[in-house]
């Protein structure tokens, strides 16, 4: 499998590690070979070889901070933009890894349709496009034979979307809620420790979990985000940003949380998907809630379904390996459907 890497940030350094460590345990256990033959980023170059690049030594190289350190080989191309690569016509499949922008999910999405157009899968890790412009997409890659995944775009390396399109493929989901943004799970979970609200960001900040500006998390865009994956993929919605309900962390105070823990309760910002909508709230659970008894940085989701009732799911909802991983079982899907 040949493999175009929009984006070689924590993420896509992440998948070239796997791909690096684990590559003759995958081609054992599974078959499956994959091959780098591009990589395009916004601030350290680009790199195209149609016979594949040189992991160990793309990483090296991003390490560094610029593709220029990658040494020379023969057929070697530097600072192509990703519409050249994509028409080369050596890839298989586009993997997004961009940051992410929730307004437009451009430059992503035109690139993802061109990739669509030039007939290769995609594997996202960027939530803009699918967020956005996800019914287009899937219509587009069915017309054409080819597969839309996106399993990193909720929860990381936990398996949300397979859990809900494939294992529970036979149910009825009747609504998606979950904490599905592992800053402010952080910061509530040590507000409820003793710390104010600004101090649990300053520590969400120094652990590298918030950002210096930290509006996209403490304001509940980066869980809306989530909230129209789930939407628009597991209920056939058409949301837009401007559909949902969003909130987030900042007006919670340590009282809040004080209040809430003697009536038995505790602080979480819910993401919640249903046929009707969606919403992002600090809402107050019972200790008998599943996901009030998730800590720190984790991320959970409950999956409301006919047949087996509350199935709740908890795992990782960020990191390099972790995320890496969501994109490896996407590649893995990708190649087992293919065969079949």
């Amino acid at each position: 499998m040949k493999l175009l890497l929009i984006g070689f940030g924590v993420v896509g350094q992440g998948l070239a590690e796997i791909l690096r460590d684990k590559g003759a345990q995958l081609e054992q256990a599974h078959g499956f070979s994959a091959t780098i033959v591009g990589v395009v980023t916004a601030s350290k170059g680009s790199l195209y070889r149609a016979d594949g690049l040189d992991i160990a030594a793309l990483l090296a190289a991003a390490q560094s901070g610029c593709f220029d350190a990658y040494p020379e080989q023969a057929g070697l191309r530097r600072r192509l933009p990703a519409g050249e690569m994509i028409a080369a016509g050596s890839a298989d499949v586009l993997v997004e890894m961009s940051p992410t922008n929730l307004e437009s999910a451009q430059p992503a999405l035109a690139i993802c349709h061109q990739a669509l157009d030039a007939g290769l899968h995609l594997a996202l890790a960027n939530k803009g496009p699918v967020a956005l412009d996800y019914a287009n997409l899937r219509d587009k890659a069915r017309a054409k034979g080819l597969q839309l995944r996106y399993e990193a775009t909720v929860m990381a390396g936990t398996p949300t979307m397979q859990l809900a399109e494939e294992a529970l493929a036979g149910c009825e989901i009747r609504s998606a809620r979950g904490i599905l943004n592992g800053t402010t799970n952080y910061m509530l979970t040590q507000m409820e420790g003793g710390l104010s609200y600004a101090e649990a960001l300053a520590q969400a900040q120094a652990l590298g979990y918030a950002e210096a500006d930290p509006s996209g998390d403490v304001e509940g865009w980066d869980a809306a985000g989530k909230v129209l994956i789930l939407a628009n993929a597991l209920f056939g919605s058409s949301l837009a940003m401007a559909d949902l309900d969003v909130s987030g962390i900042t007006q919670i105070s340590a009282a809040d949380i004080a209040a809430a823990a003697a009536a038995g309760e505790r602080y979480k910002l819910i993401a919640q998907a249903t046929p009707a909508g969606g919403a992002v709230k600090a809402r107050r659970l019972p200790l008998s809630d599943p996901l009030a008894s998730v800590s720190g940085s984790t991320n959970a989701i409950t999956l409301e379904t006919d047949l087996l009732g509350d199935v709740t799911l908890i795992g990782a909802g960020a990191g390099k390996l972790e995320t890496g991983s969501a994109i490896l079982s996407d590649l893995l899907a990708i190649q087992r459907n293919a065969r079949a």
